[in-house]
């Protein structure tokens, strides 16, 4: 094998590479002979088929085979004598091959930048503190108490009132004839709700128990189901009863029906979740602060390679998010409204150049330091995520565990967290407590971690409207009956 070095310009390495024939052929030989042991031909016993015919029947696969192994190897080899850190894998370029005659062949790789880490202990970040107030805790028990709300008949006949529940019976129609899903009977209502479609409970509100009404609508244009959108509807109503909603008694028994023993126990599991919540948000605020910093204070050269695969993940994500909100099934973002392509190439292709430039970082401090992530701690987030797919939890954990790509994907964000952690532990951390609303509003950030988390964010989730049905039913309102 010949290795010669064509390129060397900043973290591109591209080489020529060539087998001799006779390296090439020997290969071809022991394989053939190894074909001999067990080929089956007819006229001739195992292991005594010739040379010149094996070369017949299985030359060409078994030339494919070897000059795959060899370019495999050769490739491995020429990266390990010149003690290469590939960051992808080579690109390979057969340009010279005849039957009989040497092998030469380009490789293109990109390797990884050297990294000499900062001195963690310089670095100075700021941990701010929120802490739950009763003041809050009441406000989330008004809003379960608001959630957990019953009705009841009303005590005197009288019309309809906004935030009513009206038992109805109805049954639409389009062009006089019924369609699929556009009737119920003893469905519960709350008029002011917005459950059903545009202005059909506007017109519920002043009718009486016993009444029947014609309710003419038209169904959205970005109505969920395609037969139905943009039609006019009329739907025949007969309203059955009319029911008033009463307030939640907050006490013991309310908290009960939470899972809690007593509502002191119930205020002292909100305070906690909330203070869960707050630590969570104050640990994404702190963890940009020193993504922030760590981008500032370290400067190295990045594989185009890599930037340019999560370049064309993140864009991707920006063209699906588009095709759902063409149709309808996600929210547009005002943020990138009238920006060109090439105006949004720009800024995700920063994003990218810094994603790469912070992860060959993290990685480095934890390799390092032999940061390392358990098959449990895994396996518990891979659990976690299972949870999200009722009734197919099996599925998807065995889906996972069958793709190595996908375990990494579910390894990396734990590695990060612990790289992160260990990078707190040697910083200056001080402690500052803050009100709620400091603590929610977001850092101002000219291209930093946050400005550029809060736009990945914004394209990698894309938000699905949630479409509303003409015979969906309320939970909490079928519950009064």
């Amino acid at each position: 094998m010949q290795v010669v070095e064509t390129k060397n310009e900043g973290l591109l390495r591209e080489y020529t590479i060539t087998l001799l024939a006779s390296e090439i052929e020997e290969k071809v030989d022991y394989r053939l002979e190894d074909l001999r042991k067990t080929a089956n031909i007819p006229g001739f016993r195992p292991g005594k088929v010739p040379t010149a015919l094996l070369k017949q029947r299985f030359g060409k696969n078994v030339m494919g085979e070897v000059l795959e192994q060899a370019v495999s190897e050769s490739s491995r080899q020429a990266i390990d004598d010149n003690t290469l850190r590939p960051a992808m894998q080579p690109n390979i370029e057969i340009t010279k091959f005849e039957e009989g005659e040497d092998l030469e062949y380009k490789m293109a790789v990109e390797i990884m930048p050297e990294i000499q880490p900062m001195d963690f202990s310089k670095i100075e970040v700021e941990r701010l503190v929120a802490k739950a107030d009763e003041k809050e805790v009441d406000e989330t028990i008004d809003r379960l108490a608001q959630q957990y709300r019953n009705s009841e008949p009303i005590k005197r006949a009288r019309k309809s009132r906004k935030g009513d529940v009206v038992v109805i019976d109805f049954k639409g129609m389009i062009d006089g004839e019924a369609f699929d899903g556009g009737s119920a009977e003893g469905h519960h209502l709350e008029l002011g709700s917005n459950q059903f479609i545009p202005g059909f409970e506007d017109q519920l509100i002043g009718v009486k128990a016993g009444e029947s009404h014609s309710v003419p609508v038209t169904f959205p244009e970005d109505y969920g189901a395609d037969t139905l959108a943009g039609k006019e509807a009329v739907f025949d109503v007969e309203v059955k009863e009319i029911r008033e909603m009463v307030d939640t008694v907050v006490d013991d028994e309310f908290a009960k029906t939470l899972g809690q023993e007593s509502l002191e126990d119930l205020r002292k599991s909100i305070g906690e979740r909330l203070e869960q919540d707050y630590a969570s948000l104050s640990r994404e605020r702190l963890k940009r602060e020193l993504l922030d910093i760590l981008e500032n204070e370290h400067e190295f050269e990045v594989p185009p390679g890599m930037v340019d695969a999560e370049f064309d993940s993140i864009w991707a994500q920006v063209e699906e998010t588009r095709r759902q909100q063409e149709a309808g099934e996600a929210e547009a973002d005002d943020e990138d409204e009238g920006k060109s392509d090439d105006e949004l190439k720009e800024e995700y292709r920063k994003i990218s150049t810094r994603r790469v430039q912070l992860g060959l970082l993290l990685t480095e401090v934890g390799n390092t330091n032999n940061v390392e992530v358990s098959a449990e701690e895994v396996n518990r987030a891979l659990m976690m995520e299972a949870q999200k797919y009722p009734g197919r939890e099996k599925e998807f954990i065995e889906m996972y565990r069958n793709n190595p790509e996908a375990m990494a994907t579910m390894r990396a964000p734990i590695f990060e967290e612990k790289v992160v952690d260990f990078i707190l532990e040697l910083a200056n951390v001080t402690d500052r407590e803050v009100s709620i609303e400091e603590l929610m509003q977001l850092p101002d950030a000219e291209g930093g971690a946050a400005e550029d988390e809060k736009k990945e964010t914004k394209k990698a989730a894309t938000k699905p409207k949630r479409k509303k049905t003409a015979a969906k039913k309320d939970e909490s309102a079928e519950d009064d009956g």
